[in-house]
């Protein structure tokens, strides 16, 4: 399938404001969350790292604009992700809170579209939601994705 095509089947779940506005919010918090948790597990290799580069193959064969806009937003998570032991904040804690309450709201969101999840239906919706997130950006911004 191509990038658009994924979008499309994506946002045929995601047609209410109130749930596209939770998932505009929760979905790059889920992000950042997962790469909280495995940036917590001690490795040689930050797994976040991992996770970013097959994410960005996944990107990179659907639209290079996208895995481009992907590993800025991505990188930028990171680079905060670093940060954030500097200043008090303990990643793993703040990581499983955002990520419980992120998915919280998304079953939320879907409770109010009346829909299911779209993951429930192929696992890599599970990537596709941060790109129809940023897509949202792209079009707001007249770029070609």
């Amino acid at each position: 399938m191509t990038l658009t095509q994924w979008l499309d089947d994506y946002g045929a779940s995601h047609r209410h404001p109130t749930n596209i506005a939770i998932h505009k919010l929760c979905v790059p918090a889920i992000v950042f969350a997962v790469f909280g948790l495995a940036s917590s597990i001690p490795a040689a290799i930050n797994p976040a790292y991992i996770l970013l580069a097959l994410g960005l193959l996944f990107y990179l064969r659907l639209s290079w604009r996208m895995a481009l806009a992907m590993g800025l937003m991505c990188g930028s998570m990171l680079g905060l992700l670093a940060w954030l032991p500097r200043l008090g904040i303990p990643v793993l804690p703040l990581s499983l809170l955002v990520f419980v309450l992120a998915w919280i709201g998304q079953f939320i969101g879907h409770k109010i579209e009346g829909k299911k999840p779209s993951f429930f239906k192929d696992v890599q919706f599970l990537l596709i939601g941060p790109a129809w997130t940023l897509a949202h950006l792209f079009r707001a911004l007249q770029l070609k994705f």
